[in-house]
């Protein structure tokens, strides 16, 4: 007897080790199946982050591309500019000396003007108007006088810079 239920006590122990070793089993499957999820989920993941990544730098190189061409496009406006400028600018120096040559002009006519217009005195102390001829050939007419009809040198080269 005792030997009978020493060997039912080593049945059952033995079903119960491979029972224990059935559910290790299921255990180490579960386990490892867990374990090719995660792989699998990483994978997804790091290919999203490589997608993600290579978006970004698409989108840099798309952003350098265009900030490229802004920078391009403002510098030829600015070059053009800066010609225009210097265009107008030289324009500019030309009616100034013109507009000089022009008030000294002016200013020797007034003189003359002024000069003629004014009485004069003789050597006894009166003033003499008389015999004073304006003839169209006379130094009077101020189209006959010869620094009046000069034309106007100024030019953008003088004033080169």
């Amino acid at each position: 007897m005792g030997s009978s239920s020493g060997n039912s006590n080593s049945n059952s122990s033995g079903s119960t080790l491979l029972q224990n070793s059935g559910s290790e089993e299921d255990l180490h499957q579960l386990t490892d199946q867990r374990k090719r999820k995660r792989m699998e989920s990483n994978r997804e993941s790091a290919r999203r982050s490589r997608m993600r990544k290579q978006k970004h730098l698409d989108d840099l190189v798309s952003q350098v591309t265009q900030l490229t061409k802004d920078n391009n496009q403002i510098l030829t406006s600015i070059n053009f500019t800066t010609q225009h400028y210097l265009n107008i600018e030289a324009e500019n120096s030309v009616l100034r000396a013109q507009m000089m040559e022009l008030s000294q002009r002016l200013d020797s006519l007034n003189e003359i003007l002024s000069y003629l217009n004014s009485p004069t005195t003789t050597s006894n102390g009166v003033y003499e108007t008389e015999g004073f001829e304006t003839s169209p050939d006379s130094f009077t007419n101020p189209f006959n006088l010869p620094y009046v009809n000069l034309p106007i040198m100024a030019s953008p080269d003088i004033f080169q810079y």
